[in-house]
């Protein structure tokens, strides 16, 4: 803990001056991301696996109709939620009888798995709350909430309104929105769901906690309004020019000639036509250009400013605090600088985060420096820190700890510093292996990250060695630039291979789970107990307290103080003014004393492991066990 000093008096001064004398923060400049962005910790929440607050609200095979693979079983049922993972439901049989929207088999646990439903809900969220809040999280962003029929809600029936399941009241629900005219703001109204939703955000904003919505511009689901109405009036439909419409269907004719183009060639994400058609398939290449048609936009911004400012009052304190915007890289900048005016216009301290990932699978990611120059998104999520550190600390390829710092160095080289900081820190995610599962496997990030012939991708629990990387990985995540990102689950202890495997239930400490026993290749496997990991959620508790009591971790400037590849050894200084922490980070497997300079007089604490630390003149000696971390924070 530090000591109280005479400098921090007189801040504490000025700050209640500024109280009592009405002074605020400056607004945030258009072109700059919030201030808060830079200081949150995210913690992301996939609301069908989350938890079950209310089971009367359950999906049915009626709500679900249009999702993959395209029929629901008589017999289909909600999976219970600690149902061992990978054994089969007992729907899983009819499938094999049946085929998919593509004319293939469902053969395999990943086709099936994709009409499990578990009922988490808005409800379960708000059950959670006091759980969020002894986490210590001060952000969360939400995977799409709304009304669709699969479990990830990005095949959208209606981006208006929250999905129908996830509210109290889903056949009301239905009810509600069958009077509205859904290209006609005026007359949209509130389901149950939404002002459920409304009730989460008052919730989360009384606990100092924000909230970003989850949004596809790019594509809708093919049981969306617009599409529905084009798929049966086809040339005549008002909507024609809504989506990329190669041939429609000639009447006069037994085949059906109507082809279109779906999110990466998927039949049930019919994507929104712009300006210029881009081919994504082979490469990624950001561009200019914009959506074709402006009623298109305008019905996107009307969605935009529901969320942003629900009441329409002018005060968006009501409304989420921003958006994460889905295939950002595949929509025209265009669109998105417009974008940006009408989100800053609502809430200018709302935050745009851009899912900027892939220029060409499996190797290279994209510079996200195009869309940060402070006309379109805030930051992006920034999956280029991650596979670099999961690189470094877990060998996969191996990279020294020199290169590791030439990689950070060179991600933030192009950017404005203000986007940097604004980044978000993810080492897992609904689109990824759960962290656990990543480091236990040493195979290329995002590269045959599930089992099958040929490849030994382990999928169990995994071993301490895997646990002691992780806290390494979690130490330098809390401590780089940037807000560090929680994945839901990954703070229990939960594993699981990619999609749909890091999409398991959330494993509550309240439930008894069945042991992991089942593979879904059907091979040998260890029996695993599935059960909440209080130690690993200890730890992350702690990281999260010494980001929010050292702010110098949320803003401070970065100085790589000792990189030795021989020893494996990193040790960095986040540091301003006034304050200093740095990090030490072991990562051989022999013991080592690192010493380096410190910027400030007095003493230094090892506030990680709760130990003093030597001081030798202008120098810190810190002894490191092998594989192991230091956190030292100077005591003004």
């Amino acid at each position: 803990m530090k000591s109280i000093t005479h400098s921090a008096i007189l801040l504490a001064l000025v700050i209640i001056t500024a109280c009592d004398t009405g002074l605020k923060d400056q607004p945030t400049a258009f072109e700059d991301p919030p201030q808060w962005s830079k200081e949150v910790v995210w913690y992301q929440i996939f609301v069908e696996r989350f938890r079950n607050g209310d089971p009367s609200n359950d999906p049915t095979p009626q709500d679900m109709q249009g999702t993959y693979p395209g029929f629901v079983p008589e017999d289909w049922k909600i999976t219970p939620w600690t149902q061992d993972w990978y054994r089969d439901d007992d729907y899983f049989p009819g499938l094999e009888s049946g085929k998919d929207f593509y004319g293939n088999p469902v053969a395999s646990f990943g086709q099936k798995s994709q009409l499990r439903r578990y009922g988490g809900d808005l409800q379960g969220v708000l059950d959670q709350m006091d759980y969020l809040d002894s986490l210590g999280i001060t952000a969360v962003y939400f995977n799409p909430l709304n009304d669709a029929p699969s479990l990830h809600k990005y095949d959208a029936r209606h981006w208006r309104h929250i999905d129908r399941n996830f509210g109290p009241d889903p056949r009301g629900d239905v009810e509600i929105m069958n009077t509205e005219t859904p290209d006609d703001p005026s007359t949209w109204k509130f389901t149950a769901a939404d002002k459920l939703f409304l009730s989460v955000i008052d919730e989360f904003h009384k606990r100092g906690i924000r909230v970003i919505l989850d949004y596809s511009w790019n594509h809708t689901g093919h049981t969306f309004w617009a599409w529905q109405d084009l798929v049966i009036n086809q040339e005549n439909s008002k909507y024609k020019d809504w989506y990329w419409v190669k041939s429609f269907d000639d009447p006069a004719t037994e085949a059906n000639e109507f082809e279109y183009r779906g999110w990466f060639g998927v039949f049930d994400l019919p994507e929104i036509q712009e300006t210029e058609y881009l081919e994504h398939s082979e490469k990624i290449v950001p561009a200019e250009g914009d959506v074709l048609l402006d009623e298109v936009k305008q019905h996107i911004f009307s969605i935009t400013r529901r969320w942003l400012d629900p009441n329409s009052d002018g005060d968006p304190s009501d409304g989420v605090d921003g958006f994460r915007l889905d295939v950002a890289a595949e929509m025209p900048f265009g669109f998105w600088r417009d974008y940006r005016k009408v989100v800053r216009s609502v809430n200018p301290d709302a935050y745009l985060l851009g899912e900027v990932w892939w220029e060409q699978w499996p190797d290279k990611l994209l510079d996200p420096e195009p869309f940060v120059k402070g006309d379109i998104f805030d930051a992006p999520m920034n999956y280029r820190w991650y596979r670099a550190a999961r690189a470094f600390f877990n060998d996969s390829p191996e990279i020294s700890v020199s290169a590791f710092v030439d990689s950070l160095n060179s991600y933030r080289s192009n950017l404005r510093p203000q986007s940097s900081y604004a980044m978000m820190n993810l080492n897992g995610s609904h689109d990824t292996p759960r962290v656990l599962t990543s480091l236990f496997n040493k195979n290329p990030y995002k590269v045959d990250t599930n089992p099958f012939e040929g490849n030994e991708y382990k999928i169990h629990k995994p071993d301490t060695r895997t646990y002691q990387t992780l806290r390494l990985l979690l130490a330098h995540q809390f401590t780089y630039i940037g807000s560090p990102h929680i994945w839901a689950g990954d703070e229990m202890g939960m594993w699981g291979s990619d999609d749909p495997n890091c999409r398991k239930p959330l494993v509550w400490p309240d439930y008894d789970f069945e042991s992991e026993t089942s593979h879904p290749e059907r091979w040998d496997r260890p029996a695993d107990p599935v059960q909440f990991n209080n130690e690993l959620f200890s730890y992350y508790q702690k990281l999260i307290r010494i980001r929010k009591e050292n702010p110098v971790l949320m803003t401070g400037d970065i100085d790589f103080l000792f990189k030795n590849d021989e020893l494996g050894t990193l040790v960095y200084s986040r540091y301003n003014d006034r304050d200093e922490v740095i990090v030490f980070l072991n990562t051989s497997e022999n013991e080592t004393v690192t010493s380096v300079p410190v910027r400030n007089a007095g003493s230094y604490e090892d506030i990680l492991n709760e130990r003093n630390v030597e001081r030798r003149d202008e120098n810190i000696a810190v002894k490191l066990p092998a594989r192991s971390v230091s956190i030292v924070a100077s005591l003004n």
